[in-house]
């Protein structure tokens, strides 16, 4: 991405409390989880990145906000790419879901709900994918015992 389609989006978000970052050439533009619509609709609208490509969960393992959110966003008129980072909190990790922005964002917020336990304010589905509905447990935080928890599961017999 050019240095003036950096400013553009930059200028966009000046009413924003953001941050941006360079993450190996790429911008990363770190948000409030309060103005994530706000601001997701406006980097879909008017700056053109109609495309969620990928979202991922990080589990920081830290007292202060240690979940985020990151979403792969791509702009299919100007080939270029962003990242849109979201810290969460660590006691409650919640934020509103993206599906209302970009419809992609369903199945990967799924996921980050099952094996992460980040909460989707407004998802049109939040269930689980891979790990039993009444399993209590998420496997990805780093907290999680490598093993597994014995009996959280019943295995069939051998």
């Amino acid at each position: 991405m050019d240095a003036g389609r950096i400013n553009i989006i930059k200028n966009s978000l000046g009413n924003y409390n953001v941050t941006f970052e360079d993450i190996n050439g790429t911008l990363c533009i770190v948000i409030d989880k309060k103005d994530v619509l706000d601001i997701t609709g406006l980097i879909k609208t008017q700056l053109g990145f109609d495309l969620q490509v990928d979202a991922v969960s990080i589990d920081r393992y830290k007292k202060e906000n240690r979940f985020e959110m990151i979403y792969n966003l791509y702009s299919t008129k100007n080939r270029d790419r962003i990242f849109i980072r979201i810290k969460l909190d660590s006691k409650n990790p919640e934020m509103e879901s993206l599906t209302q922005v970009w419809s992609s964002a369903n199945w990967y917020e799924r996921e980050a709900y099952d094996l992460m336990g980040i909460n989707f304010l407004h998802h049109p589905d939040l269930r689980r994918m891979y790990m039993p509905e009444e399993y209590e447990y998420y496997p990805l935080r780093k907290d999680f015992p490598l093993t597994g928890i014995e009996g959280s599961i019943k295995l069939p017999n051998k």
